[in-house]
């Protein structure tokens, strides 16, 4: 198919499967790193894109998803902002807990459609943003949750600025960290802790210690 839109190229591309840490969840994802990346790259006829985040359950998503499940309590009843949403696996499991309404912001057309799809294979209904909300205000939401955004300096910096003034209104901010390098080093309040299996295709290691943390304002 020639120039497939976003929700037949990834559901061509991808597999319906469970993550590790989140066995009541199912989500569209890729089987292997590089033939996806090679597909996008044909598809968009661009080259050097960035890795297909929303199609890989992430650690820090994964560990944010399952707290969802484990404590509904932060999101029952509430409206949440899954920020970088990628599968959307956290929008998936806030609905699941529970939440009022739950947006899925991500700037990735493909990620969109997968948001999408994943919402609508857990039988959950998410709305799917496409707007960079860094530096907006956000009148409504009552809990931001973010996972696995430290994974670049300029981004982390930008991102976790933007964040405390959001948690300075009184909203909640949970960011989940599997160690990356740039997670702010204070100004963090420890929520849970889990250990995510990962691929030696997309980590350095089998396993992810992963730790939820409020982003607390300064």
């Amino acid at each position: 198919m020639n120039n497939p839109s976003p929700l037949d190229f990834v559901r061509d591309n991808t597999t319906l499967a469970t993550p590790p840490l989140l066995p009541e969840i199912q989500l569209h994802l890729a089987t292997e790193v590089t033939p996806l990346w090679e597909a996008t790259e044909e598809t968009l006829a661009e080259k050097n894109l960035p890795p297909p985040y929303w199609a890989f359950a992430w650690p820090g998503g994964q560990a944010v998803a399952r707290l969802m499940l484990d404590r509904p309590d932060l999101v029952a009843g509430k409206s949440v902002l899954d920020f970088a949403a990628g599968t959307g696996v956290v929008a998936v499991a806030a609905m699941m807990a529970g939440a009022a309404r739950v947006q899925a912001c991500d700037i990735d057309r493909f990620s969109l459609a997968a948001i999408a799809l994943n919402a609508k294979a857990n039988g959950v209904e998410v709305k799917a943003v496409s707007v960079d909300l860094v530096g907006r205000e956000l009148p409504g939401i009552d809990v931001v949750l973010a996972g696995d955004v430290c994974y670049e300096r300029p981004m982390a910096e930008r991102v976790t600025a933007w964040l405390r003034t959001v948690a300075a209104t009184g909203t909640l901010v949970l960011l989940g960290d599997p160690g990356r390098a740039y997670v702010p080093a204070h100004g963090l309040e420890k929520v849970a802790t889990y250990t995510v299996p990962t691929s030696l295709e997309l980590e350095d290691r089998t396993t992810r210690e992963t730790t939820i943390w409020r982003l607390l304002a300064e």
